[in-house]
């Protein structure tokens, strides 16, 4: 595998803006399979439905198309996802990772200071590679990179990758416990997302040793997380960060709102977190 070295505010950058911004490059030239190109036309038509899909160029619909027919076709080989149905992947993964998009781009304008249209993005426990894939899609002028501690969804993200033709994403192999000691991911990223991988508290721990200080860590959750916050405060606290605020986010699929929970760091994590591989898990903070 590839590896290299508060307060609510009113929305003020809708995607749509970003992405006229910052996804001004030709289309690339792809090679695809010509049965997948032509199931890709199909699902682009039928998702047009989903708001957030179509603030993106008829180009970037027809990579989401390519990675969600990929992902059908692998999934019947090996389980990556519960979903069976393309609208409901839209739905329910496709446009949850969409939403997260503004939600960045208002905060990190508002409290890093730096320019949103080229970040080092990491999403930690991508799996299918959701929401990174779709970021890396919708957002080109990020870098991304997925980390994924299971190699069989590894060689799966590599192809999903190739297929989709995404230069700016890339894949890790390995633990986050192990890979938040790397000398060459250690705070190196400017935002780490996660989405449906652990309770917050355990999530901190896996994610804010990979943010640099005055970046952000974002976590995808449901609609009613108050709880989950409270009790991740201290953690979050500990590893050099503070909760910045919890930002509903629209979702239209049937499994209701979203609440994207964003934290921006302000102090290097102690050297001693993430500790030890399942550590976080059986002992959280």
């Amino acid at each position: 595998m590839q590896c290299w070295s508060g307060k609510h505010f009113p929305l003020q950058i809708s995607l749509r803006t970003f992405i006229e911004r910052v996804s001004g490059t030709k289309s690339r030239n792809l090679n695809f399979h010509p049965l997948i190109t032509r199931r890709a036309s199909c699902a682009t038509a039928r998702a047009l439905k989903c708001p957030q899909f179509e603030s993106l160029s008829s180009h970037q619909k027809d990579q989401i198309s390519l990675y969600i027919d990929t992902l059908l076709q692998w999934n019947q080989k090996m389980n990556l996802t519960a979903v069976t149905e393309r609208n409901e992947i839209m739905e329910r993964h496709i446009e949850d990772s969409l939403a997260i998009v503004p939600p960045i781009l208002e905060s990190y304008s508002s409290h890093c200071g730096c320019s949103y249209s080229t970040l080092n993005v990491v999403d930690v426990g991508s799996g299918q590679g959701l929401p990174g894939l779709i970021l890396g899609i919708a957002c080109p002028g990020w870098e991304v990179t997925l980390i994924e501690s299971m190699s069989k969804r590894c060689v799966f993200l590599e192809h999903a990758i190739k297929v989709t033709g995404l230069p700016n994403v890339q894949v890790v192999h390995g633990r986050a416990e192990n890979l938040g000691q790397s000398l060459d991911l250690r705070e190196a990223f400017d935002v780490a997302v996660a989405r449906a991988v652990a309770e917050l508290r355990v999530l901190a721990e896996y994610c804010l040793p990979l943010v640099r200080v005055g970046g952000l860590f974002v976590a995808a959750k449901g609609h009613d997380p108050l709880e989950e916050v409270k009790n991740a405060e201290g953690a979050i606290h500990l590893l050099g960060a503070s909760v910045l605020q919890q930002y509903p986010v629209e979702s239209h699929s049937p499994y209701g709102q979203r609440t994207a929970i964003l934290c921006l760091k302000d102090r290097s994590t102690p050297r001693k977190y993430p500790r030890e591989p399942g550590t976080p898990a059986k002992s959280p903070l």
